[in-house]
């Protein structure tokens, strides 16, 4: 019983809440996991460790696993692999089963 006899209304915010909830990838799952993994399009994971192919979402994060995970090795920002910047080149070629990649 809402209380009254008034009937129970959602709001335009609640309404706009659950569908964001619905529709967007919160990271569990198999899609999360290819997500995280960054294996088709870099998702969260931007930064891979040339030394063990973990993957992070930023430099920073980077540097303290490195600390943590090889603390004989010294930090090196530069080798650390940008996984955007090599999936971003790759897929901006043009590719002849997409509409309109071979105008003439």
């Amino acid at each position: 019983m809402t209380g009254k006899a008034k009937p129970k209304k959602h709001t335009a915010k609640e309404i706009a809440a659950k569908i964001d909830a619905a529709t967007t990838n919160r990271g569990g799952g198999k899609a999360g996991l290819a997500d995280r993994s960054g294996v088709e399009k870099g998702g969260h994971a931007k930064y891979e460790c040339p030394l063990c192919k973990v993957t992070a979402p930023d430099v920073k994060s980077m540097q303290i696993h490195h600390e943590a995970r090889h603390p004989k090795i010294p930090f090196e920002e530069d080798k650390v692999v940008n996984l955007h910047a090599t999936i971003a080149s790759e897929s901006s070629k043009a590719r002849p089963g997409i509409r309109g990649s071979h105008k003439k």
